[in-house]
């Protein structure tokens, strides 16, 4: 069994033992979990990933209860060909299907974080339900994992989709997301930097000097996606911040007019949920669309489009055009980087780079980034981090 240690890196560290737990067949143990959390142990929302993990991979688990800071997973056996196989799905596309309800407004986002790395060695589509916070603080946006996160990965060969049935705002969550995976075969995950002059990343394989150059460095579509409660549709808070989103681009040189080299889309939404609430998400899209993740992926290693994307949550008595500027703030930092993908999804991809090798220039070097490949690096992946010369970027690279 594999000994880990949680103290450092927070539920991060949990939702990447379990993914690669389930996807290696190997069980850990993992003490001091979030130990340097002002409220250490195990939350409702960690639980869920466990839950759901243990449901999909007939795992045997110890210690998943709220505040437990030992966490014992054991996968099942499934078949010869690991817990993920299925032989009564053999030759048939209808999904094992699963639920989970973190019965709080704990992010079901990054419970489909967890669980969408599984494709890579499903043998049977999996449909999974996931119900709590679609847009709560500290975790990505709803919008974000299916507008930013989910398209650059379908380009590297996932095939999965993620659908918002309702949104969930803090206290009372209640969101739900509906998550569909199918067995996917993933390509190597290619991202250098944006300008040309900086030191690019090398991917694993072998490359020719033209599929090292590096990116354009502006975006040619911004995306601004304001969501609001009806509750909130009186007072105009969902238009209100993706007008002043709009305008906050235009003071930076995005949109506005050709010369810009980027166009601005905006969109306003009030939904029904259980709480009051509010987000403002920006994309930032490179290029013009390529296939979806139901192709198979090219063995070409040319560099992905890159995605960068950029939330904020509102607030009680914090107005609506202060959470559309503090998204555009994040944007603005952003474009001051080389980095080809945001702080945030240069994060979430160090497992995806372990499962199908590559580079990504990162904006910075996050305590969450160091730990989590730590995490990856203990299950025996080869990943490594090398930073760049002057600045905060750096290069995150795996080994096949």
């Amino acid at each position: 069994m594999l000994e880990l240690e949680g103290t450092e890196g927070g539920g991060q560290l949990v939702r990447t033992a379990l993914t690669l737990s389930v996807l290696d067949g190997r069980p850990f143990r993992m003490t001091d979990v979030r130990g340097n959390r002002p409220n250490p142990g195990l939350k409702r929302q960690h639980l869920a990933c466990v839950d759901l993990l243990a449901d999909v991979a007939d795992a045997e688990v110890s210690g998943a209860e709220v505040g437990s800071e030992t966490l014992t997973f054991e996968p099942g056996n499934g078949d010869s060909d690991g817990p993920l196989a299925d032989p009564g799905a053999e030759g048939t596309a209808e999904p094992r299907e699963f639920a989970v309800d973190v019965g709080t407004a704990g992010s079901v986002t990054l419970v489909a974080d967890t669980l969408l790395p599984l494709a890579a060695s499903l043998d049977h589509p999996i449909q999974a339900t996931l119900v709590g916070g679609t847009d709560v603080k500290w975790s990505p946006p709803a919008d974000y994992l299916r507008h930013v996160k989910l398209p650059l990965l379908r380009e590297c060969g996932l095939d999965a989709s993620v659908t918002v049935n309702r949104r969930g705002f803090y206290p009372a969550g209640g969101g739900e997301l509906v998550v569909d995976i199918h067995p996917s075969t993933l390509s190597e995950i290619v991202l250098p930097a944006r300008r040309s002059g900086v030191d690019a990343p090398e991917p694993s394989g072998d490359m020719s000097d033209s599929t090292r150059t590096a990116l354009e460095p502006t975006p040619d579509r911004y995306s601004v996606r304001a969501v609001a409660s009806e509750a909130l549709e009186d007072a105009e808070v969902a238009d209100r911040m993706a007008e002043t989103a709009v305008s906050e681009l235009e003071t930076l040189g995005i949109g506005g007019d050709a010369a810009s080299g980027s166009t601005v889309s905006a969109n306003a939404t009030y939904v029904e949920s259980y709480s009051p609430g509010a987000v403002t998400t920006i994309a930032a899209e490179f290029g013009a669309e390529t296939g979806s993740g139901s192709e198979a992926p090219s063995e070409d290693p040319t560099p992905l489009r890159p995605r960068a994307g950029f939330g904020a949550y509102g607030e009680r008595g914090v107005p609506s055009e202060e959470v559309a500027q503090a998204a555009v703030e994040q944007v603005a930092a952003w474009r001051e980087t080389d980095a080809p993908v945001d702080p945030h999804l240069g994060d979430q991809l160090v497992v995806w780079l372990a499962l199908a090798g590559g580079s990504v220039r990162i904006p910075r070097v996050t305590d969450h980034v160091e730990t989590n490949v730590a995490l990856v690096e203990a299950f025996g992946y080869d990943v490594s981090i090398r930073k760049a010369s002057g600045g905060s970027e750096a290069t995150v690279s795996a080994s096949r």
